[in-house]
């Protein structure tokens, strides 16, 4: 079965995360799918919204830090990673976006997020961006984002220190349209999404077109690729990667 699901049915293309023994952690080849889903949603005319979902107890663990891992190894760039192939999908994106957001979404979990036009999430649900924890940048263009909808104080807090947003919180901050019990998440979504599909498709698409510059979404994402992929060689890096691996907090007290 594959860990990247897509299905076509009223004009909604649902798209799930299927690999929820790991938390529906997000590896290179998941990423490659996932960019052709989200290219699919803009060149299919049968398709005009794009859902996004999981399977499981949580929506994203975000990147699957294995993977990374064994990537940087190999030299490889993060600019010639499957998931810039997806950022750039999604700063392309001219249909609409909906997420259904149950446990924990963390990382490009709640990143993505930032690309959906309606998000639904659980009263309980737990959103994170820890890329600081783990000595890297951010991603997705949430730098540019991520402050634009919450402000700077609050978007650089949840950079820095890494914790965790509840659901209720998310709405209250703009994260999220709906915040809802767990199970009637998909529920909520669904709703949304059908509501979306039967709107004027063209005028729905010039809408959200206004209301983005896809091409300074796509600079600020190579921008931070760069960071991201500078951070991946460095010291600090190894150890919050090498500290992950081993279950111990990290330390960088000889880190400058």
């Amino acid at each position: 079965m594959s860990e990247i699901e897509t299905r076509l049915e009223n004009g909604v293309l649902t798209v799930t995360l299927n690999r929820p023994e790991k938390k529906n952690a997000i590896t290179q080849a998941m990423y490659a799918e996932l960019a052709a889903a989200t290219e699919r949603a803009r060149t299919d005319d049968a398709v005009r919204v794009l859902l996004f979902r999981a399977e499981g107890d949580s929506f994203s663990a975000g990147n699957d830090i294995a993977d990374f891992i064994a990537l940087g190894s190999q030299g490889q760039q993060p600019a010639d990673m499957p998931v810039f192939r997806f950022l750039r999908a999604l700063a392309d994106l001219d249909r609409p976006a909906v997420a259904a957001v149950k446990g924990r979404a963390v990382g490009i979990g709640l990143t993505l997020l930032l690309h959906c036009d309606l998000v639904v999430v659980a009263e309980d649900a737990l959103l994170s961006v820890p890329f600081v924890n783990l000595a890297l940048a951010p991603e997705a263009a949430s730098t540019l984002l991520l402050p634009h909808v919450i402000g700077h104080q609050r978007a650089f807090e949840l950079f820095a220190l890494g914790q965790p947003l509840d659901g209720r919180t998310a709405h209250a901050w703009g994260l999220a349209n709906r915040c809802v019990p767990a199970d009637q998440v998909e529920a909520t979504a669904a709703d949304l999404a059908g509501q979306l599909a039967a709107r004027a498709p063209n005028s729905i698409r010039k809408t959200k077109a206004l209301m983005r510059d896809a091409e300074a979404l796509w600079t600020i994402m190579q921008r931070e690729g760069e960071a991201f992929g500078g951070q991946m060689k460095s010291p600090e890096a190894m150890e919050a990667f090498m500290a992950f691996t081993q279950k111990r907090a990290p330390d960088f007290s000889k880190a400058g």
